[in-house]
Parts: structure tokens; C-alpha cells; sequence
């Protein structure tokens, strides 16, 4: 049996911490507590006079935790694609009818996936017209499909 890699303690602590952050902030209550801070600090406003102060609590409180947050909720967002991209590739290289050219989408420039985009658009065409809606397609049939048209209508105009 394989040993599981161990991350640093730092990594370890990070992740956890994150991870824990990230949920507490989509949840609920951290809507409610923010709200009521808000409350707070607007029910003060009167008692600190709207001083430069008082507005100043509020702005730089904000902008610490907007500031934190970004990068923490874009790690999330990190670990996240990457698991996707993973079970996703898993699923095009498990079935036998999908076009492994898939299996690392990810990695192609924007120009590639534009390229790859027409060919989806291509066999979105083809599988309109088919009569059978379970009919499959990939990329490799509808490339195959079109050399043979193309050879088709070569061998017609000789």
C-alpha cells in the first residue's frame, strides 16, 4: 500500500483554515452577522458624530476582510476547478465513445478552445439533424464524416 503524501504544516493548517472560512462564509448566518455589524455601525453614527472616525472603522474593516477574503475564496475556487477538471477527465478517458483529445481541455490556449468550440458547434449541427436523439458523436467521427464527404464530392467534379 502507497504511504499518502504529507504537506507541510503551514499547507496543512492553510487548507483547513480556508476551507472552514469559505464555507462559513457562504452560510447564512455570516449574512445575518454581517448585516447586524452593519446595523451597528450605522446605529453608532449618531453617537461618534459621523466623524472621519467612525466612517474610517467601517471602510478599513471592510477592506481587510474583502482584501483576505478574496484570495482565500479564490483558493477555494482553485481546489475546486481542479477536482472538476480531474473527475471530469476521468469520465472522458473511462468511456470508450469519448475523444481522449479532452482529457486536458484546460491547458489549450484561447485560441484552441475557440477551434475546439466550432467542432462542438460542427457536431451540435450533425446530431440536429439525426432522427435518433441518443445518437452519439465525437470529434474524431465528425472529422471522419467530413473526409469522407470531402472525398465524395472530389471523386464527383474528376
Amino acid at each position: 500500500m502507497k504511504k499518502k503524501k504529507t504537506v507541510s504544516g503551514f499547507s496543512y493548517r492553510f487548507e483547513k483554515i480556508s476551507s472552514a472560512i469559505t464555507k462559513a462564509a457562504g452560510s447564512p448566518g455570516s449574512v445575518a452577522v454581517a448585516c447586524l455589524v452593519i446595523v451597528i455601525w450605522a446605529l453608532t453614527g449618531p453617537i461618534f458624530d459621523y466623524s472621519d472616525t467612525w466612517q474610517l472603522v467601517i471602510n478599513t474593516g471592510t477592506t481587510i476582510i474583502t482584501f483576505i477574503m478574496v484570495f482565500i475564496i479564490q483558493h477555494a475556487q482553485n481546489k475546486d476547478t481542479t477536482a472538476i477538471q480531474l473527475k471530469l477527465n476521468e469520465l472522458i478517458a473511462s468511456n470508450t465513445k469519448a475523444s481522449n483529445r479532452l482529457v486536458n481541455i484546460e491547458d489549450l490556449t484561447e485560441e484552441e478552445l475557440q477551434v475546439l468550440k466550432k467542432f462542438y458547434i460542427t457536431l451540435s449541427d450533425l446530431s440536429q439533424k439525426e432522427k435518433d436523439i441518443f445518437t452519439s458523436h465525437s470529434i474524431d467521427e465528425a472529422q471522419e464524416n467530413s473526409r469522407g464527404k470531402m472525398s465524395v464530392l472530389t471523386k464527383s467534379k474528376s
